[in-house]
């Protein structure tokens, strides 16, 4: 099998992304900076097939030694958040990124020209279909709307536009995934979270469903939502989304392509919420909610079309919502019994 080199390893989605790795039988080396969430311990960090280095992949010197034996790189480093996050850090989510992804793109470049490198496979965001006005958003529709409002969402699409250039250039092959709305465990608190309060109820900046999470199992009555409730998101399941995305790597039909890598299921935040309050309330304490201001670029739908992604990749995300929770709720208890979110 291959040998994968995977940026931000010790990242939320790139957890699930090295552990599918190796669970499809390729030789994984991880490289991330810890500035996120700090030292983090993984199921697979003693696997043989793993390992590890802690350093900066804006390093890019670093980076062509580590692809110098490398058949894929995986570009998944990146400074990522809630929402909250586009507004405390506007500006490094924009020059970090930025840094992180020409590097990447530097050493890819010189390994695929002088090494055996064959793609790189760059993970994007939802969010380049932010400015969105009709839905489901299919590839391609990230070049025919407004381009993205926040500078988070601005630089993913910036990602894909350093993947094109370097095949149109460099001819480095390439293959684009946009996750939606990742779920799962493992995210802890960031090292970087400032505390914001919402309702009574302070939580660090965080995504919506452990943010929510938290405030039913703190107590919170009624529970606070931002916005109306009626956002709609796709949320998808961090194994499903690691799949989709090593599935994209090794797929020949995924030369030079992109690709939405989420469920098909839309919801809306008031659903989601209701569903995180049985599961801390119990189904005989009737529902209870406030609403607060949003946040600007808080998205009101963000609906993909999944049908290439299926169609070429045969790839679906198959886990369904609640069993995510089932998953996620008493993750999220245990972690913050333990102080660590």
């Amino acid at each position: 099998m291959s040998r994968v080199l995977v940026t931000g390893s010790a990242g939320f989605i790139g957890g699930y992304v090295v552990q599918e790795l190796l669970r499809s039988g390729h030789e994984v080396v991880g490289i991330d900076n810890l500035s996120k969430y700090g030292p983090v311990v993984r199921s697979y960090d003693r696997d043989p097939g793993y390992r590890f280095v802690d350093g900066d992949v804006r390093d890019s010197d670093l980076m062509l030694r580590l692809l110098s034996d490398c058949d894929h790189l995986i570009a998944g480093a990146a400074m990522i958040g809630g929402i909250s996050y586009f507004h405390a850090y506007a500006y490094d989510l924009l020059a970090t990124n930025e840094r992180i992804i020409a590097a990447s793109c530097d050493a890819a470049i010189e390994a695929h020209r002088r090494h055996h490198l064959e793609k790189v496979t760059y993970i994007s965001s939802s969010m380049v279909f932010e400015s969105a006005d009709s839905w489901p958003s299919i590839e391609g529709q990230e070049h025919r709307i407004p381009p993205p409002a926040s500078s988070y969402g601005f630089q993913k699409l910036a990602v894909e536009y350093f993947a094109r250039a370097a095949w149109d250039q460099h001819q480095l092959p390439y293959t684009i995934v946009r996750p939606f709305n990742c779920v799962g465990v493992g995210e802890g608190r960031a090292l970087g979270d400032v505390e914001i309060l919402s309702g009574n109820v302070k939580l660090a900046m965080s995504h919506v469903v452990p943010d929510l999470v938290q405030k039913v199992l703190k107590g919170q009555d009624p529970l606070h939502i931002l916005g109306d409730g009626r956002q709609v998101r796709h949320y998808t399941y961090g194994g499903d989304l690691a799949q989709g995305i090593v599935r994209a790597m090794e797929h020949p039909l995924a030369l030079n392509q992109d690709f939405n890598l989420s469920t098909a299921q839309s919801t809306t935040v008031l659903e989601l919420a209701e569903k995180i309050w049985v599961r801390g309330h119990g189904p005989d304490v009737p529902f209870r909610y406030v609403t607060d201001p949003p946040y600007p670029h808080d998205v009101q739908r963000r609906v993909p079309s999944v049908d290439k992604a299926r169609e070429i990749l045969g790839f679906e995300a198959t886990t369904g919502l609640d069993a995510m929770l089932d998953e996620v709720v008493p993750w999220v208890a245990q972690a913050l019994s333990a102080g660590s979110i």
